[in-house]
């Protein structure tokens, strides 16, 4: 007796039409970049003359804030209630050990020593959140807490300034481009390499979109969950370190470091319910932000309204990208579910 077995051949073509739709995809920082643009026009038509200059502008403001924005955009990579809300607390401590261990031992150890000032604060969240079970958000913030105490006391006993050289180097450039957002587009791509190419970067991503999934397929995730936020920590510690040169080192330096860089991950178009990371979106968000401020200034805007602007803001584009993107389909479908079966419960009540 024999038996065949037929299977259908593959469709050529298949391949070829995935990779012509994956190519034609709307990219995740696409809003971001047209709102780049439209707030710059407007601050061309507002003040004419020359309309690089607040191209330029941003370029020497963006990085720190881009720094700061990577390290929170993996913290929040990796899915619900994972916010660092330390890192503005972080970036106004790094600023006095940059300055301070600068003096003793030169710029680049204490750069170095900010960046391990910022890894100490990551250890505390990381020890919170796994060892006592604290929710990320409290954890991170009691270590803002602490950092801030910290910081008042660096603040006394420290009156040093940043040193010549890291001065210089801070407000170097180019060929006209400042060649802080050149070392900054150069860790950008470093971190979009770690994401797509190691297994750490993988491990993050898999955890925001399970984490019980992920750990059912190998991932360690209490690991990749410690080296996250000690990375959030080194790249507040980095991006204070750093503008210690280029402003001075001050108790309230960082302090709106942290929700801009909740805002610029958002408007970068990462999710905010984890699973996805667009490094590109740190900066595009970050240089929409940096204009917005420069427009609302110049038109005369109060601190306190551009903060509600913001705001409205960062909810309105992820609604946009909600729709545009599908992921927010299965939330109105849980509220549709949801309502209904309140409805039927209701009426069986009633009748």
């Amino acid at each position: 007796m024999t038996t065949s077995t037929s299977t259908p051949p593959p469709a050529p073509t298949l391949p070829t039409q995935v990779g012509a739709r994956s190519r034609l995809r709307w990219p995740a920082w696409g809003w971001s970049l047209i709102g780049v643009l439209a707030v710059w026009l407007c601050i061309v038509a507002v003040r004419p003359g020359q309309p690089f200059e607040p191209l330029a502008q941003a370029l020497s403001l963006a990085p720190f804030l881009v720094l700061v924005a990577l390290g929170q955009m993996l913290v929040i990579t990796l899915g619900p209630g994972n916010i660092d809300v330390s890192v503005g607390a972080v970036v106004s401590m790094a600023s006095y050990v940059a300055v301070g261990v600068g003096a003793a031992a030169g710029p680049v150890i204490g750069v170095a020593a900010a960046v391990g000032a910022g890894v100490a604060a990551g250890l505390v969240s990381v020890v919170a959140i796994l060892v006592l079970r604290v929710p990320p958000i409290i954890a991170t913030l009691a270590t803002s807490l602490i950092v801030q105490s910290c910081t008042l006391l660096l603040a006394d006993s420290n009156r040093a300034t940043a040193g010549a050289g890291l001065r210089a180097f801070v407000n170097a450039k180019l060929l006209g481009v400042p060649v802080m957002a050149l070392l900054v587009v150069v860790v950008t791509a470093l971190v979009a390499v770690v994401l797509a190419r190691t297994r750490f970067g993988l491990g993050v991503l898999a955890v925001g979109q399970s984490p019980r999934a992920a750990e059912r397929a190998g991932v360690r995730v209490w690991r990749v969950t410690a080296i996250t936020y000690v990375v959030s920590g080194a790249l507040a510690g980095l991006a204070g370190g750093l503008l210690a040169a280029f402003i001075s080192p001050s108790t309230v330096l960082g302090t709106s470091y942290m929700l801009d860089s909740v805002a610029v991950v958002v408007i970068g178009g990462t999710l905010i319910s984890g699973g996805r990371a667009v490094p590109v979106g740190a900066w595009t968000g970050a240089l929409f932000f940096v204009l917005l401020s420069g427009l609302l200034n110049l038109v005369g805007w109060s601190v306190g309204a551009q903060n509600i602007l913001k705001g409205v803001l960062v909810v309105a584009v992820v609604v946009v990208s909600a729709a545009a993107t599908g992921t927010g389909r299965s939330v109105l479908a849980r509220l549709r579910d949801s309502l209904t079966m309140t409805a039927k419960k209701k009426e069986n009540t009633h009748g």
